[in-house]
């Protein structure tokens, strides 16, 4: 299988250049599952989108600290690639912003998050659970950083997640997989994210988080389970 990653991740910081980018985590994510899949990676926050999105087998939209909300043209580009791809029943992943252009893409809507910023290890219940995710136990943990929340779903989407009260993602159809969280990150880069944010989360938050991180996440569950995704969604 083929997937095309459209990489929206703006961060060009000292910190961003010392780590693996975007393409090559969520290319690891996948081939933790099946390692013979191949990717080929998209910058569309730099305007690079593919010429033919349907020639592949399907995508993964990946994480971002730019807002769904900004009106970016970058970001109006992919809303516009997102409708099409939902169109044509296109396999598709979103996550944290991938989530949350989807869902805006598609109709629902975004908030800040009531509570400021979620990050570390979150735990997360699953509401529903296709085929594909029988190996998700019924609280599956995933690290999160991300400061907006979808508030309303798209019409017709069936929530996957939640997390103290808030989605966490979606399914629509049998096309369409979401989630808020970054289950490409390893741990020990959250913890090196972690300090890197430590200002911007504040004392508390950042204190919250390290506890939270003395557990690691459910990656490799995650990542087979999206391959799963991919398998049923192209059949």
């Amino acid at each position: 299988m083929h997937l095309a990653v459209l990489m929206t991740n703006t961060d060009e910081s000292e910190f961003a250049q010392a780590h693996p980018k975007d393409g090559e985590k969520f290319t690891d994510l996948i081939q933790m599952a099946r390692p013979d899949w191949r990717t080929t990676v998209f910058s569309v926050k730099d305007g690079a989108f593919p010429q033919d999105l349907f020639a592949f087998d399907g995508a993964m939209i990946t994480g971002s600290p730019a807002s769904v909300r900004s009106g970016a043209s970058w970001i109006r580009q992919l809303l516009d690639l997102i409708r099409a791809a939902d169109t044509r029943q296109f396999p598709m992943f979103g996550a944290c912003f991938g989530h949350q252009a989807i869902a805006t893409a598609l109709g629902g809507a975004l908030d800040h998050n009531p509570s400021g910023w979620i990050h570390g290890l979150t735990r997360n219940s699953l509401l529903h659970r296709p085929e594909w995710a029988n190996d998700l136990t019924d609280e599956f943990k995933l690290y999160g950083s991300h400061c907006e929340c979808v508030s309303r779903l798209p019409q017709s989407a069936t929530a996957f997640s939640e997390s103290n009260g808030m989605n966490t993602g979606f399914l629509l159809g049998r096309h369409i997989l979401t989630t808020q969280h970054h289950p490409e990150m390893t741990h020990d880069f959250i913890l090196a994210l972690s300090e890197e944010m430590r200002g911007e989360l504040g004392p508390e938050t950042h204190a919250r988080a390290l506890d939270s991180l003395k557990e690691q996440s459910d990656q490799r569950v995650f990542s087979e389970c999206l391959a799963r995704f991919f398998e049923q969604a192209a059949r």
